[in-house]
């Protein structure tokens, strides 16, 4: 039975810590975006390491995800995110020694930005896996609610704190200081709870992939699931942030300012008052209907973001998607985590980041490269109405099924 009293995760003290550790790390891995990217802009001035840096997040998702889901079946994940954690406060001291030395180069940055990228691959699946360790099953909901907003909270804190070390410290006591933000995750995994549980045999990659898409064939909720996810970060995913100066200059916006900044935060703001405001009531039990109406909700707010011309609506449109993909989002991952058996639920886990943040490596071709041929308003409205129709479909389908 689920609980529905009002953040009723939080009120269990190893959930607090978890909570807390991710949503700092999620800001770490912010503000290290705003002082790497903005020197790397003032170096290279290139817009091919630009697309370098999102394909090196991205990519590793698409490729390790389960694999590394698999490993954290197998072990004990608090080491896996500890190695996250790991690596990414050897990223930002690596940056910080290049800063001070000023040997920057290209391919320093390169390999930088690809360790980031699998620091993230480690991290993910392991930190979604310790959840089942931390909390009770009938505050799932809840917690895989308040996760999904720690790391909406890290990405709206992050560009805030991130300007606010580099305009205090400099970019390289800036990003020295950033390394210390993952400590805290790193040392309250040290006592944080586990427990044993034996070993699923072992596979290699490839086959961890197709054994896990076998073993889940049969139960509709985490295909369907899985499904959508991938479909939302193929088609539109987070590629219109990238596009976001264009959208800003197109609505009146040039400079740098304020205005510009709340297009960018807007739906982080967005994503964190959904957060908030359905843990404080207990709203939206997860569904696959829910969420596959949620998710057309989104579609149709993007298209009307895409097609206005009024910054005001622009900025409303942008605050009620980070709403509605923050609640669609935590009711898919919930049903994955309610319904992935338990012996492969980390490959299952890893399976579910595969496809919701690894196809995102293919959204700047929808929207970006769409963009170049049609102008970015059209690329993301078609993008966003193309999803909305094969959304229906499923809905459609999920209608059928009846779950």
């Amino acid at each position: 039975m689920t609980d529905t009293r009002s953040f009723a995760a939080l009120r269990q003290s190893a959930f607090r810590g978890l909570f807390t550790g991710a949503s700092l790390a999620m800001m770490a891995d912010s503000v290290e975006h705003v002082i790497s990217y903005w020197i790397l802009f003032q170096k290279f001035q290139s817009p091919a390491l630009a697309g370098f840096a999102v394909l090196s997040h991205w990519l590793p998702f698409l490729l390790f995800s389960v694999p590394s889901g698999a490993l954290a079946d197998r072990y004990d994940p608090r080491r896996m995110i500890q190695i996250g954690m790991g690596l990414f406060m050897a990223v930002s001291i690596g940056w910080g020694v290049l800063f001070a030395s000023g040997s920057l180069q290209m391919w320093h940055a390169m390999v930088l930005l690809t360790v980031h990228g699998m620091a993230g691959v480690f991290w993910s699946p392991a930190q979604q896996l310790m959840i089942h360790e931390v909390i009770d099953g009938k505050d799932l909901h809840s917690a895989v609610r308040l996760m999904a907003t720690s790391r909406w909270l890290g990405l709206l804190l992050g560009p805030a704190v991130g300007a606010g070390i580099l305009l205090v410290f400099g970019p390289t006591w800036g990003i020295f200081l950033n390394a210390l933000i993952y400590l805290p995750m790193m040392l309250w995994l040290r006592k944080a709870p586990y427990t044993h549980k034996p070993a699923p045999p072992r596979l290699s990659a490839f086959a961890d992939i197709v054994a896990t898409v076998r073993e889940i064939s049969g139960d509709r909720r985490l295909v369907s699931m899985i499904l959508l996810a991938g479909g939302t970060s193929l088609l539109v995913g987070n590629a219109y942030h990238a596009q976001m100066p264009e959208f800003a200059h197109h609505l009146g916006h040039r400079e740098a300012d304020f205005t510009y900044g709340m297009l960018l935060s807007a739906d982080a703001a967005g994503a964190l008052a959904a957060g908030f405001a359905l843990e404080s009531r207990g709203l939206l039990a997860p569904s696959a209907r829910r969420a596959f109406l949620l998710a057309m909700a989104w579609c149709l707010t993007l298209v009307g973001f895409a097609l206005t011309r009024s910054y005001a609506l622009a900025v409303a449109l942008l605050f009620v998607a980070g709403f509605l993909e923050l609640a669609y989002n935590a009711m898919a991952q919930t049903l994955v985590q309610l319904h992935a058996p338990a012996a492969i639920r980390g490959r299952v886990i890893g399976l579910y980041a595969m496809s919701s943040l690894g196809m995102r490596t293919f959204s700047g071709v929808t929207v970006g490269l769409g963009g170049s041929l049609v102008g970015i308003h059209w690329s993301l409205a078609a993008s966003a109405a193309t999803l909305l129709v094969l959304l229906a479909l499923g809905l459609a389908l999920a209608t059928r099924w009846r779950f």
